[in-house]
């Protein structure tokens, strides 16, 4: 069986390594659950006066 070749050196990755060696591994990502997209429509614009009007009545 032939030699494994042998991995050529990364910068990054051993920053990254003697970082998480340092500080530990970073926390997983949270899911952060949308709003429907009706909901974000009608908190970014105001109210008009027929809207206000109707909603009275």
């Amino acid at each position: 069986m032939a030699e494994k070749k042998q991995a050529k050196f990364s910068v990054t990755k051993a920053v990254k390594r003697n970082a998480r060696e340092r500080v530990g591994q970073p926390k997983p990502e949270k899911i952060i659950v949308s709003e429907p997209q009706r909901e974000r429509r009608e908190r970014r614009h105001k109210k008009t006066l027929a809207d206000l009007l109707q909603r009275d009545e």
